[in-house]
């Protein structure tokens, strides 16, 4: 066989495989996008059925626009459903949470990558098994426990536990990072004069920021949906959240489907928008957990 034509055939083979890739790349493609609406569809009725009257919702076949663009039922809504209160308890909630979770849980999976202490393996053991307890195993035990501090009906048995780490998960997940830090920063450091909290602050802490963004994304989320939590500490109205907030607004317009969906959309867009936010560093702190540099 000719030099010619052995070209030939590599670059009838090149292009061959080239094709097959690019086919590849166009179905996952298309594939995203199917499944991207269909996550993103029941979110658009949402939003549709919250600018639509109720006898436009009860018609059918139901419209998938709506037949007028009725934005006045958010200021409709706002008349009955306290949203800035409800949000401002939320917030109360979520940022010293977030704060203490992020910090403790920073603090805690730095101890475990790179302290020495004693019982360090079997304290890491304890915490990672502890994912395996059911939250409402722990309910009713927390529940009497705060009762006999006095503090049901404050939002301190929804902050306080969240200093702890925020749950063994983060621990875990910043601990992963960490060790994907090289030691020889830490020793470089020591040589120049800085201590543990110091290394921390300077050198893991700017390493490990897309897993601090992680967690706080991550308890964000949490706390943000934890209505369980807030049904059994919080049974005054001037303390309720919005989670809380809806689920009562819901059950007082049980027929206004109209008002429910304008409620609901206000509920849920700080979470996306502080999802949007910090997406980058999501995507980036679940993709590299526990890989090595």
């Amino acid at each position: 066989m000719s030099m010619a034509s052995m070209n030939r055939s590599r670059s009838g083979r090149m292009a061959s495989r080239h094709r097959r890739e690019k086919t590849a790349d166009i179905l996952c493609f298309a594939l995203l996008v199917v499944l991207g609406l269909a996550v993103m569809f029941p979110i658009y009725w949402i939003f549709r059925s919250s600018l639509m009257s109720n006898a436009e919702l009860y018609a059918y076949p139901p419209a998938f626009l709506p037949p007028q663009w009725r934005f006045s039922n958010y200021a409709d809504t706002l008349q009955s459903f306290e949203y800035m209160k409800f949000l401002g308890n939320t917030m109360t909630i979520l940022l010293p949470a977030v704060l203490g979770a992020v910090v403790t849980a920073t603090m805690g999976g730095y101890a475990f990558a790179r302290l020495r202490f004693r019982g360090k393996k079997f304290l890491f053991t304890l915490c990672v098994g502890s994912m395996l307890l059911p939250s409402m195993v722990t309910l009713i035990p927390l529940f009497i426990a705060w009762s006999k501090l006095g503090l049901v009906n404050t939002y301190w048995p929804l902050i306080l536990p969240h200093f702890c780490g925020g749950g063994a998960f983060n621990i875990f997940l910043i601990r992963q990072f960490v060790k994907t830090v090289p030691r020889e920063l830490d020793e470089a450091a020591t040589i120049d004069g800085c201590g543990y909290f110091r290394i921390l602050i300077f050198i893991i802490v700017p390493a490990i920021k897309a897993a601090m963004i992680v967690v706080g994304l991550l308890k964000f989320i949490e706390l943000w949906n934890d209505l369980l939590q807030q049904v059994t500490y919080i049974t005054r109205r001037e303390r309720y959240t919005l989670a809380l907030g809806l689920n009562i607004f819901r059950g007082s317009f049980n027929d206004d489907w109209s008002s429910i969906m304008c409620a609901t959309c206000l509920s849920f867009i700080p979470g996306i928008v502080f999802y949007l936010i910090g997406q980058k560093y999501f995507v980036e702190g679940i993709v590299m957990t526990g890989m090595k540099n």
